[in-house]
């Protein structure tokens, strides 16, 4: 069975449309990933020694990209079987995931990574229909 795939993914959630003989099929994957680290609240503290009071930015990175890696392994998890792929959505998460499938040796099956604005679930379908439209 020919299955065309299309992800519209950011660090929030992805949006997976499947396209084959049978229909088309969308799955919506979400994160629950913690904020991207940073300052909590964005104050600068007023206490001396602040850094002795917070963890270690290099510990809360791994522990964002720990996070992130799980969450392109699920959403990996549901197109697997794809035999094209169009990778589509804001901010770095779709060369995140496009760097997570060459990873993992699924590379061959990217057709094309493009830069999207937020869309709606319906924009999202329409889009990979017309992307892969023949």
């Amino acid at each position: 069975m020919n299955i065309k795939a299309g992800v519209w993914i950011d660090h929030r959630k992805a949006v997976i449309v499947l396209l084959s003989s049978q229909g088309e099929e969308t799955l919506e994957i979400t994160s629950n990933i913690e904020k991207h680290p940073g300052r909590s609240e964005g104050n600068r503290p007023t206490a001396p020694y602040e850094a002795q009071l917070v963890k270690a930015d290099d510990s809360r990175e791994r522990k964002f990209a720990g996070q992130l890696d799980q969450y392109y392994v699920e959403v990996t998890a549901a197109f697997r079987n794809a035999e094209s792929l169009l990778i589509f959505g804001p901010g770095e998460a779709k060369g995140e995931l496009k760097r997570h499938l060459e990873n993992a040796k699924l590379g061959e099956t990217i057709v094309a990574v493009e830069p999207a604005d937020k869309m709606t679930d319906r924009q999202i379908a329409a889009k990979v229909r017309d992307y892969f439209k023949e």
